[in-house]
């Protein structure tokens, strides 16, 4: 599950999942539902993998999510599937999709940026949830 939230001129992401790839995997489909009117106009014809070491959880969501942002950036690819694993050293997540294409995806807000205002990672009695503040 999620949902965005405002603040003030940058858009709040908040998400929740049972467990922390769980977490990591919505956190990227709530970005790209940001980025994007309508993600599932997305085909997952190409493949990516993103290995990130660390222990700090909010660090690895930042990371992971600034990778995905940097794809969209310098290589114009947009996302809709997600898939992450915890690894010894970190996370291992791998994404799905295609280049953009302005004739099947709308564009709903440029996100210039992850930042560390307002990040962070709790763990519930359910599982996780998360909050991250993008620039728009």
């Amino acid at each position: 599950m999620h949902e965005f939230f405002d603040h003030t001129a940058d858009l709040g992401l908040r998400v929740v999942a049972d467990t922390f790839p769980a977490l990591l995997e919505e956190a990227a489909a709530c970005l790209f539902a940001a980025v994007l009117e309508d993600p599932s106009t997305v085909r997952p014809d190409q493949e990516i993998e993103v290995v990130i070491d660390g222990t700090d959880r909010e660090f690895l969501l930042f990371d992971w999510l600034r990778e995905l942002l940097r794809r969209v950036e310098m290589d114009g690819t947009v996302f809709a599937r997600f898939e992450v694993k915890e690894t010894e050293s970190g996370v291992m997540g791998r994404a799905w999709g295609e280049p953009i294409d302005r004739s099947r995806h709308l564009l709903s807000h440029e996100v210039k940026a992850i930042t560390y205002h307002g990040l962070s990672v709790t763990r519930t009695p359910t599982g996780w949830m998360a909050e991250v503040i993008v620039d728009i």
